[in-house]
This record gives C-alpha cells, structure tokens and sequence, in this order.
C-alpha cells in the first residue's frame, strides 16, 4: 500500500511535496491533483514505471496514452518543438487545464511519442503538480487516475486509497478532486490549432 500523504488544503507542506519529488526521482509511481483530476505520474524515462501504469490501466505502453505534466511554459521548450504561433497560444492558455499536442523534441522518450513523433504536454493551473514535477526534474509522464471500468476519474480521496492506493508508492491527497479531463487541441500541423477532445478548458476558442 502506497503512503497516503494528506496535504493542508491551502498551505500544502512543502515537505510532502519534496518527499512526492524523491519517490519519482527513484522511479516510483505517485498520484497528486492537478487542476482537471488526480493524475497518475511517474518519472518519464523510467520504463518500470511506465509498465506499472499501463498494467493498472490495461493498455499497452506503445499507445502512447500518456502526456507530459511540465512546471512552467520554459519547461516546455525542453521537450517539444513550438513554434511562434504555437507559443502565443500557449501562452495565453497556460497554465490552465489543457493538454496541447505538439512535436517531440528528442528529450522525449520514444516510447511516450505517438507515430507522429508528437507528445501532448500541459501545464496545469495548479500549483501541487507542478511543484512536484519541478521536484523530481522538470517533468512527469501523466495519466488520468481512472480505472479501465470507470467512466469518470477517481475524485474521493478515500476510494483512491483503496483502489489505486496498492498500485503506487505514494498519494497526495488535497481533498475531493475533478472529474473532467483536459481540453486536447493538436498544434503539431502548421499553425492551426484542432480540437480533439472537450473537456474542462473552454474549447470554443477551437472550434472550426
């Protein structure tokens, strides 16, 4: 059973935070809020972590059906390819909840980079994840905390305990969670943006 960590619900301990940062630098497997949902996270280029997560979510690594939770919009220089139409969007959506698709850089691990070699990255509105992801070194492999069986995100802190809580190392736990995913919008074909999929970021400004 992983360690279940209850964070101050407005002054998160930082020591938490740091301990959430240690876990994944050793190639563990956490879960922390982000701004749409708990969120699975791991260390991108632990490959024993990433089998773990897809084992838990049924789903074969090579889907790639994991994005790339990154600390601030500099960090997503790092691991993608943006151009200057992209970053004015960026920057104007970001940090918020929504996962943008844009071209790998090589410090993405093939395994995360679709056919395309494209990688979908975000920046939450939400200082915990980020915080953590600067923590453990700049970025983390993520996933929505919901079960292959359910329609919605795992939300109660409880239930997470119980059902996800065996699976990982570690839990932060900062109360009741959402229950919508990101907004997806592909920015990897030239400098029109598509929407791919609606979700808690408002995706009118997407629409063709």
């Amino acid at each position: 059973m992983g360690v279940r960590l209850t964070l101050h619900p407005e002054t998160p301990q930082q020591r938490f935070i740091r301990r959430a940062g240690e876990v994944l630098r050793e190639g563990g497997v956490a879960i922390v809020p982000t701004d749409s949902s708990y969120a699975l996270v791991a260390e991108p280029r632990s490959k024993a972590a990433l089998e773990r997560i897809a084992r838990l979510k049924r789903f074969h690594p090579e889907r790639k059906l994991f994005s790339l939770l990154v600390p601030d919009l500099a960090e997503i220089a790092t691991y993608a390819l943006v151009s200057n139409r992209a970053y004015r969007i960026l920057r104007h959506f970001l940090p918020g909840p929504y996962t943008f698709v844009l071209p790998a850089s090589r410090q993405v691990p093939k395994v995360l980079q679709t056919k395309r070699k494209t990688i979908g990255l975000r920046v939450p509105d939400e200082p915990i994840s980020r915080q953590v992801a600067r923590e453990a070194g700049g970025a983390l492999l993520a996933t929505t905390a919901r079960l292959p069986d359910d329609e919605y995100p795992l939300a109660d802190p409880d239930e997470i305990e119980r059902r996800l809580g065996p699976h990982v190392d570690l839990f932060l736990d900062h109360g009741w969670g959402g229950v919508v995913p990101t907004t997806l919008v592909d920015l990897s074909d030239g400098d029109e943006p598509v929407l791919l999929r609606e979700g808690a970021g408002d995706p009118e400004p997407f629409r063709s």
